[in-house]
């Protein structure tokens, strides 16, 4: 960065510097490309401590698709992919990315723009040298990725972890991820030419727990009740979590976030100022296409998110130095764990967040995020007392949600909130 820049830095808030840096990732994807750097597509919890070490620039198309779907480009995107081949019952980010990436193959080969990759976010991702996946949130990446390398005719790197049948993570398993991580540095020194630099992993790693510590920290505030913070601002974070845990970029702006939160505290400047009637988790992925419908029809019910386990999928604590802790950490993630784990990990959220009630985002596009919903809120109503309310939608397909289900649902839930406290329950 120059000195102009690190000093606007400075006096950027934190809602600034996201702004900032989000469409600077993309801009350094590009600069490396005609600078003859690789630039790697990568999945959203794939590590991207190995790509960074070696320099390699990294986009995510998770993120994209979620941007687009927020800006209302996904249709045109889908449509591209749909006509392609690629089934409805695919994963909406899936088919986002993959209709880009058609359109911006068809913008190398031409020279020209096509009128859908217009004014488009996806306009300014740079196409890949090589690209990168892990299992470890779901098995549509493998299947995904591996067309995207054979569509680009480029080479895949694919970290597999096995699922955790039981928890703790075993040590089989994490002896076996070390292998992968290994395997994958072997693959990495081949594209590009050059021995691993451990010295600068070892750097890279230091840096993504930095990240990941102040991205923790900023989640412990929805523990204050009032809540000086918005649950739904998390979302809106995560872009930076998933994107560029391993630069300073994450860590600045994250900091940034809990100075601002701490002040919130002292001067007691909450997110619904006096109007927060009750607190709930919202379990699942953000309905990208309708984040303001969503945020605004629980804020009119005075209902605040305090809870969600979906951006402590991005906590990858671990020890710098320490592959089989690295290894334990990218594989812990709550939907590759089984029931049990899931059940504990809910029921966190919910204790930590003291939460009234509990939304859960039925998703098309994600099955596992899905499959054990329902056993989810029973647990937690059952073990907690906390009444639970399902709607059906998608992250990034406006055809999967309707916003007076969603409505209807959270007008019950609200309903049942309010009997629960009048009856004296737990919260």
């Amino acid at each position: 960065m120059s000195e102009d820049t690190a000093v606007n830095l400075k006096t950027m808030s934190a809602k600034d510097a996201l702004g900032y840096f989000l469409p600077k990732l993309d801009e350094d994807a590009r600069n490396a490309k005609k600078e003859g750097r690789l630039v790697c597509w990568s999945a959203s919890v794939a590590p991207p401590e190995f790509c960074v070490a070696m320099d390699i620039a990294m986009v995510y198309p998770e993120t994209h698709a979620a941007g687009i779907g927020a800006r209302h480009g996904a249709p045109d995107m889908l449509e591209v992919a749909e006509n392609k081949g690629y089934n409805q019952d695919i994963c909406s980010y899936c088919r986002v990315n993959m209709g880009y990436m058609e359109l911006l193959k068809q913008q190398a080969m031409t020279g020209k723009t096509p009128e859908k990759l217009k004014n488009s976010p996806a306009s300014a991702v740079p196409l890949p040298d090589l690209i990168i996946t892990c299992n470890n949130i779901c098995n549509t990446l493998l299947k995904w990725y591996e067309n995207l390398a054979k569509e680009l005719h480029i080479t895949l790197i694919t970290i597999d972890v096995p699922f955790n049948h039981e928890y703790p993570v075993t040590q089989h398993a994490k002896d076996y991820i070390v292998g992968e991580f290994k395997h994958a540095i072997t693959q990495l020194e081949a594209i590009c030419g050059r021995p691993f630099d451990y010295d600068k992993f070892f750097e890279v790693q230091k840096q993504t727990q930095r990240s990941i510590a102040a991205w923790n920290k900023i989640a412990s505030f929805l523990q204050y009740k009032p809540s000086p913070l918005n649950g739904f601002d998390l979302f809106n974070f995560m872009g930076l979590a998933v994107a560029a845990r391993s630069l300073d970029y994450a860590e600045i702006t994250f900091t940034k976030l809990v100075k601002e939160l701490e002040e919130k505290v002292s001067q007691q400047k909450w997110a619904f100022g006096d109007n927060e009637k009750s607190r709930i988790t919202w379990e699942g992925i953000a309905v990208w296409i309708a984040l303001g419908h969503t945020f605004k029809e629980l804020k009119g019910k005075g209902s605040l998110m305090t809870g969600s386990a979906y951006p402590g999928m991005w906590d990858v604590s671990y020890e710098p130095g320490n592959l089989e802790s690295m290894a334990e950490a990218y594989t812990r993630t709550y939907i590759n764990c089984c029931l049990e784990r899931r059940g504990e990990v809910l029921e966190q959220v919910v204790r930590d967040g003291k939460c009234d009630g509990l939304i859960i985002h039925q998703n098309r596009s994600c099955k596992n995020m899905s499959l054990l919903n329902n056993e989810g809120g029973q647990r937690v109503q059952k073990n907690l007392g906390v009444p639970y309310v399902i709607f059906d939608g998608d992250q990034t397909d406006p055809r999967n949600f309707n916003e007076a289900q969603f409505d209807t649902r959270v007008e019950a839930l609200a309903e049942m909130m309010a009997d629960q406290k009048a009856q004296g329950g737990n919260h």
